[in-house]
């Protein structure tokens, strides 16, 4: 008896109306929002325009999801083009079958078409997003958990992952391989950012350690997997590439370093002086701001002064005659008369 275990999704779709929402979708889409945001906060940083992470990933985004797919269904072909099977269903992408090596490939080649558009350097660009990419995998691998795809070979572990009796699967408790891979693309986008913050790296080698780090963690977990694949000297494709893949992020790494050491300066022309301009604009607003506040206090000190002035020299203003003056004059009326009677 299972003690304890992670339960799967009944489903995978929920239906509102017409409009059937899919998990597996819902995971890529938050990933890639994940991806974008975050990617935007980091380009920001290194001295670039704000949505210009967004503009590229326009490109880069369809090419990925066209190169994920393409991946799968052509290492995977057995499942659309054996006999019994239909070619159609290569098009349901909803269904799940994204291969992240195809993914990334073809969307380095969207992003490059992007940023030639911009006039930036891809390996620039490339390591503003790689976090946000691990961090967007890490969302995309729970669309395996609504689907009951992917996971390991059986297990009586406490966070075994349960699956139902479907088409191509055994009811049973597996290794979460899903869950794995989400975790391990978590503190690969933790140590990516960790080191570039701590060794100031530039020139695509942010990315590299992003794809030696994913590689590392992909051999492994991979080679854990039940599911149908190729295998080459009794390894499974994906292993190979993971092996392959990792090798070229590590030499790229090495090489970059020694060719070009350091970061970047300028990541993308006139971000720099569009953000001095924006600066001095506010700071010329607020001083405007305060001068015309000190203006007023000026111009309201100077109108009380004249009020009390008024008030002071009122009494000088007016014809009236004051008490004493009033004295005096009865004074010399009464001589007058006195000379008079005399």
């Amino acid at each position: 008896m299972d003690l304890a275990y992670i339960p799967s999704p009944s489903t995978g779709v929920i239906d509102l109306g017409p409009i059937p929402l899919r998990g597996y979708a819902f995971c890529i889409i938050i990933g890639v929002f994940v991806a974008v945001w975050f990617g935007n906060k980091r380009w920001v940083a290194r001295g670039g325009r704000s949505g210009t992470v967004a503009d590229i990933a326009v490109w880069a985004v369809p090419f990925g999801l066209v190169g994920g797919r393409l991946y799968h269904v052509i290492t995977d072909y057995q499942l659309y083009f054996s006999e019994g099977e239909n070619w159609v269903d290569a098009f349901k992408i909803w269904q799940g079958g994204l291969g992240i090596w195809g993914a990334v490939a073809l969307g380095a080649v969207g992003a490059w078409i992007g940023c030639r558009r911009r006039g930036i350097p891809l390996p620039a660009w490339a390591d503003a997003l790689a976090p946000g990419l691990a961090l967007a995998q890490a969302c995309g691998r729970w669309g395996n958990w609504f689907n009951q795809e992917l996971y390991g070979k059986a297990t009586d572990l406490p966070w075994a992952l349960k699956i139902s009796e479907g088409p191509n699967r055994v009811a049973g408790t597996y290794h979460p391989t899903f869950l794995y891979e989400s975790l391990w693309c978590i503190g690969a986008a933790l140590l990516v950012i960790w080191a570039d913050r701590r060794f100031k790296l530039g020139h695509g080698r942010v990315f590299a350690l992003y794809v030696a780090a994913y590689c590392a963690g992909r051999a492994w977990i991979e080679y854990m997997r039940v599911d149908e694949a190729h295998h080459i000297l009794g390894l499974r494709l994906n292993v190979w590439t993971a092996l392959i893949v990792f090798v070229l992020a590590v030499a790229y790494f090495v090489i970059s370093a020694k060719v070009r050491p350091g970061r970047e300066e300028i990541v993308e022309p006139g971000a720099a002086e569009e953000a001095a301009a924006a600066a001095a604009a506010e700071a010329g607003d607020a001083e405007d701001s305060d001068t015309a506040e000190d203006t007023g206090t000026a111009e309201d000190a100077k109108g009380s002064g004249t009020a009390e002035g008024g008030a002071d020299k009122a009494p000088e203003a007016d014809g009236d005659a004051g008490p004493a003056d009033d004295v005096e004059t009865a004074e010399k009326n009464g001589t007058v008369e006195t000379a008079k009677k005399g």
